[in-house]
């Protein structure tokens, strides 16, 4: 079926914050943003936690319901205020080729999402990252600045506020990009059906994939195997 590998990522961090993701096409913005939100911390991926928009060109796209309402049949500042969860993301990403997603209107989060390729051969109803680096900042930690001040004091023992702040980080779900954990999640976060006819697998566990990596473990390809123990 027909996909996109796309890059994204946060803008005004660095090092840089990204992740490369193939997603079926024929999803809506809403999907997007769900997308986005497992490849990263937030957590607004099933629920609605902070507002989030696309604005590109003259369309404003959103999930806030007080703006939609609001613009219901009407130009907001020459803009056209449309739902997030009805409008499909396929024509803006060809025609325009980069996207920027924001997050949080407070925190002003900014993602970067650029269409690197467009392929015909990907099955899943689902995205999956391909790859990817950094650790995705905290939720409500006051956009950059507040997430470098953060930054500063976590990775500082010898701080006052060290304690503190470590233990509102793993209250935040704080932790490092771990892929598989994260393609664990996006399984759930689906565009349409898999088409299970044209992947290799033994009852719908992957063993090969051209974009995925197979769901069963190969024993013989474990490095240091014979030190392992076998319960």
């Amino acid at each position: 079926m027909k996909a996109y590998i796309i890059k994204m990522s946060f803008e005004g961090i660095t090092p840089q914050i990204w992740r490369r993701i193939i997603l079926p096409a024929g999803g809506t913005f809403y999907r997007l943003h769900q997308t986005i939100q497992c490849a990263t911390n937030f957590d607004s991926l099933f629920q609605e936690y902070h507002s989030f928009s696309f604005e590109i060109e003259d369309d404003f796209i959103t999930d806030n319901r007080v703006l939609i309402e609001e613009a219901k049949g009407k130009k907001d500042n020459k803009r056209t205020v449309k739902s997030a969860k009805h409008v499909k993301f396929d024509v803006y990403l060809e025609k325009y080729g980069v996207l920027t997603y924001t997050y949080d209107f407070g925190d002003d989060w900014k993602i970067r999402i650029v269409l690197e390729e467009i392929v015909e051969d990907y099955y899943f109803g689902h995205p999956t990252i391909l790859d990817g680096g950094g650790t995705a900042p905290p939720e409500d930690v006051g956009g950059v600045p507040g997430y470098e001040e953060f930054l500063s004091v976590y990775h500082n023992p010898t701080h006052p506020e060290y304690l503190f702040t470590y233990a509102w980080a793993e209250q935040q779900g704080y932790v490092a990009f771990d892929i598989d954990a994260l393609n664990d999640r996006l399984k759930y976060v689906k565009y349409k059906k898999t088409e299970w006819t044209s992947i290799k697998h033994k009852n719908y566990d992957v063993l090969s994939d051209k974009y995925r990596k197979s769901d069963i473990v190969n024993l013989e390809e474990v490095p240091n195997k014979d030190v392992i123990l076998y319960v």
